[in-house]
């Protein structure tokens, strides 16, 4: 699943538009490196979220087409 459709379904960002833009402006990290909006989000991933006023790091445990407001959170575990 691309890494803009998995901000947006799991909610950590409100709309899949404004994933691609944080993306664009290397706000958000994959492992690391400044990830694309087309990186391929794999289990076990380490994705880290610089917007805000405090940065969000989280592994990806789950990756799912869909999820309701109360599963999205089944889908990722917060490191820091």
């Amino acid at each position: 699943m691309r890494l803009d459709k998995y901000l947006k379904v799991t909610r950590l960002i409100k709309r899949r538009t404004v994933a691609n833009e944080a993306c664009d402006a290397e706000k958000v990290c994959v492992n690391g490196k400044p990830a694309r909006a087309s990186y391929d989000v794999k289990v076990g991933d380490i994705i880290e979220i610089n917007m805000g006023t405090r940065p969000l790091k989280l592994r990806v445990t789950n990756v799912t087409e869909h999820a309701t407001k109360e599963t999205a959170a089944d889908n990722y575990v917060v490191v820091e």
